[in-house]
């Protein structure tokens, strides 16, 4: 399917639903439409508050905050999840020794761990980049890792033969091996990465959009939180476009995979 072609369905899909939203909101061919838009809102009353947030510039601080915690959160995470992953990978002794210790640190609830980030680290931002860390870090350690260890072992043979080094391995043989797990989970990590700085927002803060959708939960203000769960959705998907063009970029080099027809 060609790129015009596939944007379409995915539109479609989009307005299929924003549709049906509409209908069970805003008329009564699925019953009382006031019930409805007590408990979902609807599509015009959520593009009118999303309009008013950005005309009045009002979210731009809130959008702000949350980037800013998001993204601490994405690249501390990954670049740790990156380097220990490589370790542990090119060390199985290192990796024997913490296994236990890794598996149980990720099987850690992370909801309990954000009132224990908050106590050590205030209510700033960087109780939220820590909760967002501990999500993301162990989603790309564990990709690296195993994309280091299912490295072709005739490449690795080869290019031993060649009389390559270490290092020269390492760039030219584990690295490219990996760049593909890795990529994969960085696309889950930066949605984890929003995840994090949210809850910890939603939690305890006085910015952000964690702290809009929990303050319009307080109130009741159904038309606040669709709002900002809209909003974030949108922002996340910026933030993963961001990382498929790197990607695209970095992983120029990968053959395609040929389609059912062979296109």
């Amino acid at each position: 399917m060609n790129k015009p072609l596939l944007f379409l369905a995915q539109l479609s899909v989009a307005v299929f639903v924003i549709l049906v939203w509409y209908l069970f909101s805003e008329t009564h061919l699925f019953g009382n439409p006031a019930n409805a838009k007590f408990f979902f809102a609807t599509p015009t009353q959520v593009a009118i508050r999303i309009y008013k947030w950005f005309a009045e510039g009002s979210i731009w601080y809130h959008l702000g905050i949350t980037l800013l915690e998001a993204m601490l959160a994405f690249v501390i995470g990954s670049v740790g999840g990156v380097l220990i992953g490589f370790w542990f990978a090119r060390k199985p002794v290192v990796a024997a020794i913490f296994d236990p210790y890794v598996k149980a640190a990720n099987s850690l609830p992370r909801v309990v761990l954000a009132p224990i980030f908050m106590l050590w680290l205030g209510l700033g931002i960087w109780s939220k980049v820590a909760l967002g860390v501990s999500l993301v870090f162990f989603i790309v350690f564990f990709n690296v890792y195993q994309g280091v260890k299912e490295v072709n072992q005739t490449v690795l043979a080869n290019a031993r033969m060649l009389g390559m080094n270490e290092r020269q391995l390492l760039r030219n043989v584990y690295l490219p091996s990996a760049l593909s797990w890795m990529f994969s989970s960085l696309h889950t990590a930066v949605g984890f990465a929003v995840v994090g700085a949210v809850v910890g927002e939603y939690l305890g803060s006085s910015a952000g959009l964690g702290y809009l959708i929990h303050q319009a939960e307080g109130v009741f203000d159904v038309t606040g939180v669709f709002s900002g769960m809209i909003v974030l959705t949108a922002f996340v998907l910026l933030i993963d476009w961001v990382v498929s063009i790197a990607e695209a970029r970095l992983l120029v080099w990968k053959p395609k995979i040929a389609g059912p027809n062979g296109v």
